[in-house]
C-alpha cells in the first residue's frame, strides 16, 4: 500500500470514529449523542464557553524543493437527515497550491441536496522560511466552517450544518514533512513552536520523513495503520475487533433486525458477522507484532537453547501476568527465540503438560519468558 492509499485508509477510519456505536441500533443511550471527532460547526453555533468550535489548524515542518506544490485534501462528512435518524454523506475537497504562491485562501461549498443542506468553508495555507542555518519550513494550514445558519441553540439542529470528522490529507510532489513526534535535533525548537488546534499531523509512510501527512482530529502515531486482520469497519477504533465481533454475535434475532434498520452500515456489520467462517474470526484473537525472530538459539546458564529445548520454568513474578506463579517448576518445549523493539530475548514456549500445546503451535500461541527465567534441562558441557 503507498502512502496516499494509506492514508486514506486511515483517513476512513477517522471519518467512521465513533459514527455507530455497539449495539449498533439508533435506540441505544450511546447512540443518541453522536459526532464528537473533528466537528466544525457554523459559525453562529460555535462557542469556546461550550467548547464547539468553527475552525482547525495545523502546523508542521517540511523541507521544500524548488516548485514544490503542496497537495490538500479536505475530508468530512455531512449528515443526511431521515425521519429518526442521520445518515453521513462522505465529502472531499481537492487543493493545489504551489509554495511560491502562499498565503492562499480558497473557498468551497457543498450544494444542498435532498435532505442535506448547504455546507460552505475556507481552506487557508501559509508557509515561512525556518530561522538558522538548517533551512526548512513551518506549513500552517486553517480550516474554517462559513455556513451561514440563524442558530437556533440546538446542538442537534447545527450538527446537520457542520463539518463532521473533518481532517487533511497534505502531501508534496517535492521535498518531505518531518516528524513532529520524532524530528531531528535541529528542529526541534522550531517543533516546540507549532501550534495545533483540534488536528494533530502524523507522518503517513516513512516515520522519520514522509511526502505525505494527515493532520487528524484523534491523536495518533507516525505512520499508522489498519490491522490486515480486521475484517471490516466496527466505528471504535479504542475497541477489539474480536470482542466487538463477539458481542455483536450475541444479539437477539430482533436486535440484528432493529440495528440493521438503523443505518445501511449496521446492517453490513451484522451482515458480515453472521456469515464470518470460524478461521476469520480465529484471525482476530491477536497477533504479536512487537516481536521479531533472532538467532537461532541463546546461551543459558552455559547451554545452548534452542527450538525443540525442554527447559524448567521459574518466572521471576516481576511482571504484569500473576499467574505465572502457577507455572513455576513445570516442564516446557521452546519453539522459537524472539527479540522485541528494545532489544529484550523471549524466549517462546508451550507447556509439556498441557494437552493443547500442539495447537497452540499450529497457531503460533506462545507463553513468553525471559532467559533468566528457564532452567535448560541439558547440562552444560
Amino acid at each position: 500500500m503507498n502512502a496516499g492509499d494509506q492514508a486514506r485508509a486511515i483517513g476512513d477510519a477517522v471519518l467512521y470514529e465513533g459514527y455507530l456505536l455497539y449495539p449498533y441500533r439508533a435506540s441505544a443511550g450511546k447512540n443518541k449523542v453522536r459526532w464528537q471527532w473533528g466537528v466544525l460547526m457554523p459559525p453562529s453555533y460555535a462557542s469556546a464557553e461550550i467548547g464547539e468550535h468553527a475552525s482547525a489548524r495545523v502546523e508542521c515542518l517540511l523541507e521544500p524543493l524548488a516548485h514544490t506544490i503542496l497537495h490538500v485534501k479536505v475530508r468530512f462528512l455531512q449528515t443526511r437527515t431521515l425521519l429518526t435518524w442521520d445518515e453521513a454523506v462522505e465529502h472531499e475537497i481537492n487543493f493545489e497550491l504551489p509554495l511560491s504562491e502562499l498565503p492562499a485562501e480558497k473557498a468551497f461549498h457543498v450544494p444542498g441536496e435532498e435532505r442535506t443542506h448547504p455546507l460552505s468553508g475556507v481552506l487557508t495555507a501559509r508557509v515561512e522560511p525556518l530561522d538558522g542555518p538548517f533551512g526548512g519550513a513551518r506549513l500552517r494550514v486553517e480550516v474554517h466552517n462559513t455556513t451561514s445558519w440563524p442558530a437556533d441553540g440546538v446542538r442537534e439542529h447545527a450538527l446537520r450544518h457542520s463539518l463532521l470528522a473533518a481532517h487533511l490529507v497534505l502531501s508534496v510532489d517535492t521535498g518531505h514533512f518531518l516528524s513532529m513526534l520524532d524530528p531531528p535535533e535541529w528542529a526541534k525548537p522550531a517543533v516546540e513552536a507549532c501550534r495545533q488546534e483540534r488536528l494533530w499531523p502524523v507522518l503517513i509512510g516513512d516515520t522519520a520523513r514522509s511526502t505525505v501527512m494527515l493532520a487528524s482530529p484523534i491523536i495518533l502515531y507516525d505512520n499508522p495503520s489498519i490491522a490486515e486482520e480486521s475484517p471490516g469497519d466496527l466505528f471504535d477504533g479504542t475497541e477489539i475487533d474480536e470482542i466487538l465481533t463477539l458481542r455483536t454475535m450475541t444479539l437477539t434475532d430482533e436486535e440484528k433486525r432493529e440495528a440493521r434498520a438503523t443505518d445501511p452500515r449496521a446492517a453490513a456489520i451484522v451482515d458480515r458477522v453472521d456469515s464470518m467462517p470460524p478461521e476469520l474470526l480465529e484471525r482476530l484473537h491477536g497477533a504479536v507484532r512487537s516481536l521479531r525472530p533472532v538467532e537461532p538459539s541463546v546461551v543459558v546458564a552455559g547451554v545452548r537453547v534452542a527450538a525443540g529445548s525442554q527447559v524448567r520454568l521459574l518466572p521471576n513474578l516481576r511482571g504484569a501476568d500473576a499467574q505465572d506463579m502457577f507455572l513455576t517448576g513445570k516442564t516446557a518445549t521452546v519453539h522459537v527465540i524472539l527479540s522485541d523493539v528494545d532489544g529484550a530475548t523471549h524466549i517462546a514456549v508451550t507447556l509439556d503438560d498441557d494437552p493443547g500445546a500442539d495447537l497452540q503451535h499450529a497457531q503460533g500461541r506462545y507463553r513468553y519468558f525471559s532467559p533468566d527465567e528457564i532452567e535448560p534441562l541439558e547440562v552444560a558441557e
